[in-house]
């Protein structure tokens, strides 16, 4: 795996350490010859390195190290032992010296009479030694790295490639150092040698003192040059042999979205969960203030935590998370030293922490006795509109409306002719027209005019358009929400035999959020859907009559409510037929919560699998009003719809 090197040792002047005898020692050793010298090492090597790695057990980490122990051999042997000792220089050499050294010493490239560079085109080296002999504050002695092939590669086997990446980053080392920009000091030399060619930077402040180098501030500087050093290669961080990165990442993120998708729509049995879950609810009663994972006590986020790790175990989870981390630890070895990572605990994971507080929202609706619809993901068919009473001409223009193989002119047309007779009092085009207003696509969105065209529509009787214009009215758009007039039209959609208006009628007085709560209304309506074949109204009779709530409780009815729902395709029904069946009376949110626990984590998921290749611009319906004005405001055509075709948006009209 490609990566950057980076070592930060400092040597501290003015403190007169001395290291005599290991110099003696280093001074009488075997010459270090850095050739390609695929001959065992020396002895003298042998010992030499086995002295510096117990002396200085850093050296492991070098890639220097790495290639010594593959490979064994002379040439690999001088290059450890040289990187060696210059990452430890502090203790084996004066700061005069090094600077001459890192300068002057073989195979460092020279751009003048030597390899020193800085900020400036021309370093006197006599000057700079002579101001660090006289300097009294720490001077860190940076060391870059790359393997030989990444250096090659990418362009960094010279020393102007260096200087280069060094000045455009310098103020961001300085600030990593904690350097302000104009007291930052600096020079580099760069070694073209053995597997690793490296820089030697040296920098310090020009107020003693004044910096301070973190591990944090250490890796900060890696991130840093990794970005700019590998910034081509980081597009493809998720390439995998002969595959593309847009595959590989789209194979990922079908993965990722699969299991999430699986995890939405499971029905989970899992009673160590529910009890943990139904035992947070209850102590979540003995807490004030905000229900959140921050503020909780100690024992109950460990709780929290136990609850997350539990869930963790499904299978599912366990293979969207596994996927999911194989893809951070290839990004993360772009920036590490190639460590082999342990997949934390789910509950550990930082990305996951709003797990944590969809169990206790979870547990909060427990405690509330809130009350669940699981009907998230319901195809709403109540806007449905037959074709049969519709004119043959109404037909025609919504159909190349909605065919986007027609050029957008065409469409646009289409639109416009519609638009003419829903004005001239066609109810079929006035439904069409203000469902387009309201979603967007080749008009642009206005609820208003949505309001305004689908009451006409409504007046008429048409039972889609009255349900269409009762969520309008109940939805949160502050220019047409009006709870009072969406129940009215929801009542008369319920009233002209709309199942689903019934069923958002049962599910309105049942909640009481944009209506008083009426338990007998809310049966009344839900019995009305049901009877007339919709399976959330059918599921909810079921949960209903197995609680007592609204309506008198009664397993058999509930269990005949379940079965009809399970028949008719409700995901969750045979979920509770099989716990009745097994004799078990938990309440039915405590039964459901880890189903719902699931749900919502497939959710998290889904929103942290790896982002698709980009298509195309996506583009809010409010955005695109706004760049709709200004295109006008430029002297565009009003009706010029060039801006949804360059966007990639489409409109169906329903039917």
């Amino acid at each position: 795996m490609a990566r950057l090197i980076v070592k930060s040792p400092y040597i501290k002047c003015g403190a007169g350490q001395s290291a005599g005898g290991y110099l003696k020692y280093i001074a009488t050793r075997e010459r270090v010859e850095i050739i390609p010298d695929d001959r065992p090492p020396t002895q003298k090597q042998t010992q030499l390195i086995a002295k510096l790695v117990k002396d200085f057990p850093d050296a492991k980490e070098l890639m220097e190290y790495e290639d010594y122990l593959s490979h064994p051999t002379k040439a690999t042997a001088s290059a450890l032992i040289t990187l060696a000792l210059e990452s430890n220089w502090d203790r084996l050499s004066s700061m005069e010296g090094y600077a001459k050294y890192i300068a002057l010493r073989p195979r460092a490239e020279r751009l003048g009479e030597h390899g020193l560079f800085g900020d400036d085109d021309a370093v006197d080296l006599a000057a700079v030694a002579d101001e660090l002999d006289h300097y009294t504050g720490n001077v860190w002695t940076h060391i870059i790295s790359l393997h030989r092939e990444d250096a090659e590669r990418l362009g960094y086997n010279h020393a102007e490639a260096w200087r280069t990446l060094l000045r455009t980053h310098r103020n961001d080392i300085a600030a990593a150092m904690k350097i302000p920009p104009e007291d930052f000091r600096w020079y580099a030399a760069f070694h073209d040698e053995g597997n690793h060619p490296h820089v030697h930077m040296m920098a310090w402040s020009a107020k003693p003192n004044q910096a301070y180098l973190s591990k944090d501030g250490i890796r900060q500087i890696k991130s840093t040059l990794t970005n700019q050093i590998f910034r081509q290669e980081l597009l493809h961080v998720y390439e995998q042999k002969s595959k593309s990165r847009n595959e590989l990442v789209a194979e990922a993120r079908k993965a990722m979205l699969e299991l999430a998708k699986a995890m939405r729509e499971m029905t989970c049995i899992h009673p160590e969960a529910e009890q943990m879950i139904w035992d947070l609810s209850r102590q979540l009663g003995q807490v004030g203030g905000k229900k959140t994972y921050g503020y909780l006590p100690k024992p109950m986020k460990k709780l929290v935590d136990a609850i997350v790790d539990q869930m963790a175990r499904l299978p599912t989870v366990d293979a969207c998370y596994q996927t999911w981390w194989e893809l951070q630890c290839q990004v993360e070895d772009y920036y590490s030293e190639g460590k082999k990572r342990l997949r934390p605990p789910l509950s550990q994971q930082k990305e996951f922490r709003q797990i944590k507080n969809a169990v206790i929202r979870e547990a909060e609706h427990i405690r509330m006795n809130r009350f669940s619809f699981e009907d998230e993901e319901m195809q709403d068919d109540g806007e449905q509109i037959s074709t049969y009473a519709m004119s043959y001409e109404c037909q025609d223009l919504q159909s190349v409306a909605n065919d986007e193989s027609y050029p957008l002119e065409e469409r646009d047309v289409a639109a416009e002719q519609l638009e003419q007779l829903a004005e001239d009092g066609d109810a079929y085009a006035q439904y069409i027209i203000g469902t387009a207003y309201r979603d967007g696509g080749l008009l642009i969105p206005d609820t208003v005019k949505a309001q305004k065209l689908l009451e006409r529509a409504a007046e008429q009787d048409l039972d889609a358009a009255q349900y269409a214009l009762g969520k309008l009215y109940l939805s949160d758009d502050a220019d047409v929400h009006d709870p009072t007039k969406g129940i009215y039209w929801l009542k008369r959609s319920a009233d002209n035999g709309n199942d689903y208006a019934a069923y958002r009628l049962g599910k309105e007085y049942l909640s009481g959020n944009n209506v008083s709560k009426d338990a007998a209304a809310a049966a009344e309506y839900l019995r009305q859907a049901a009877n007339n074949g919709n399976a959330y109204a059918q599921y909810l009779l079921g949960k209903l009559t197995l609680m007592g709530e609204s309506v008198p409780k009664d397993m058999d009815a509930a269990y005949e409510w379940f079965a009809a729902a399970r028949d008719n395709g409700h995901a969750y029904a045979e979920f509770f037929m099989k716990r009745m069946e097994r004799g078990e009376q938990e309440p039915p949110s405590v039964l459901l919560s880890a189903t719902r626990l699931l749900y919502h984590m497939g959710n998290i998921f889904r929103d942290n699998a790896p982002a698709p290749a980009a298509t195309g611009v996506q583009i809010d319906r409010k955005r695109l009003a706004q760049l709709r004005q200004k295109r006008v405001a430029l002297g565009h055509k009003p009706d010029d719809h060039e801006l949804e075709q360059q966007q990639g948006f489409s409109m169906k009209f329903h039917m």
